[in-house]
């Protein structure tokens, strides 16, 4: 009879369990349909990834640069330039009168990959039925790099087959394959000053984007606010215990390439060093400015992962290539700081440039930093007032 009794409690207690249980998953709802900001992202989040790898961003090489360097001038190489010009691969934009002129193009990083042809190319197929074609690769990235190269192989094989046709003796283009830079097409060349520019911007804007944050949050601002220290000065006093991490850091990072994964510092380590501190005082002023715009350190941190993280690995031009890319990305590119960074350590770093090579890159990061900063400046001397 007790068992019986229980039973039937049991019974009766069910809907009521499940009513509250109703009721909590409601009042969950109600919280996410409340924020608005963390359902856009819930939401929009998988849209965004599902468009941009599958139809903008792939591994895929097109459209890049290419230089030739003609010296036969004839029938043959003619038929062959503009084969590769018309291909959806490649875009014929510099035409080299000398040998000289191949490695000023590469260090200027306007082209991908140069096409040398021998003089008598026509010639020496016809007669002695093989001739070479040399192919020079920027190995600084080696898988593009990789590609490049067997794209090009490619359509010289495509020629070498309509040249042979029924002939008894067959045709032979042999592509000599030289990679700059990189000769034995190390990954770490690449992803070296990949990881260089992830890791400073998370670390410097991520890190800076709650230390102002966090003084409000604590209801600390207003006695650091009465202190006779000057805006300016207390922006700066937030800026620089991450700009000294992040300089050890980097020291760091070009101690364990240089010993650990063998990637040589072909430039100006001093040079290296300054901009490293350069794109590092920009990752900073971003991160102050995040603060400066959002109200909790939940909402800082959140705003940096999608604002920084996000356009770092995927327009940042060392995990996808930026040429490949539709037009809109590309423009977008041009104000993701660790795209320009990316592109100043590979020319001092791999290709040993100097600072006359870098210069616009580095001017580009002076001026990110100083807009970032006068909007921070700007902001808490608002929020103050």
């Amino acid at each position: 009879m007790m068992y019986s009794c229980n039973w039937h409690a049991a019974l009766n207690e069910r809907p009521t369990d499940m009513k509250q249980f109703i009721v909590f998953v409601r009042k969950e709802f109600r919280h996410i349909f409340r924020d608005r900001k963390s359902l856009l992202i819930i939401i929009m989040m998988p849209i965004v990834q599902i468009i941009l790898f599958g139809f903008a961003l792939t591994n895929e090489i097109k459209n890049s640069n290419i230089a030739v360097l003609d010296n036969a001038k004839d029938e043959a190489s003619q038929a062959l330039i503009q084969r590769l010009d018309a291909s959806r691969y490649f875009k014929v934009t510099q035409y080299l009168p000398t040998q000289a002129d191949i490695e000023r193009a590469f260090k200027s990083g306007t082209i991908r990959l140069a096409i040398v042809f021998p003089q008598g190319f026509r010639e020496s197929l016809m007669h002695t039925n093989h001739t070479q074609v040399q192919l020079i690769a920027d190995a600084s990235d080696p898988n593009t790099a990789t590609t490049v190269t067997n794209y090009a192989s490619s359509i010289l094989s495509d020629y070498q087959q309509e040249v042979n046709g029924n002939s008894s003796l067959p045709y032979t283009i042999k592509p000599q394959v030289r990679m700059l830079y990189n000769p034995q097409l190390k990954g770490a060349y690449n992803f070296v000053p990949g990881v260089m520019a992830m890791i400073l911007i998370l670390i410097c804007a991520m890190m800076t984007s709650v230390a102002i944050v966090r003084e409000r949050e604590i209801n600390t601002m207003e006695v650091l606010l009465v202190s006779p220290l000057k805006p300016l000065l207390f922006i700066l006093s937030k800026a620089i215990p991450y700009i000294f991490l992040s300089l050890v850091n980097v020291s760091t990072i070009l101690l364990v390439s240089v010993t650990l994964l063998e990637v040589p510092i072909q430039g100006s380590l001093l040079l290296l060093m300054g901009v490293s501190l350069l794109f590092i005082i920009t990752s900073v002023s971003l991160g102050l400015m995040i603060s400066n715009l959002t109200k909790t350190q939940q909402e800082a941190q959140m705003f940096s992962l999608m604002a920084l993280m996000l356009p770092t690995l995927l327009l940042g031009g060392f995990m996808f290539p930026i040429e490949s890319m539709p037009v809109p990305l590309q423009v977008i590119s041009n104000i993701v700081p660790s795209k320009w960074y990316y592109h100043i350590v590979k020319d001092v770093m791999i290709k040993g440039l100097g600072f006359s090579a870098v210069w616009k890159e580095s001017l580009v990061l002076v001026g990110m930093s100083l807009f970032l900063l006068g909007i921070s400046f700007k902001k808490f001397k608002t929020r103050l007032a």
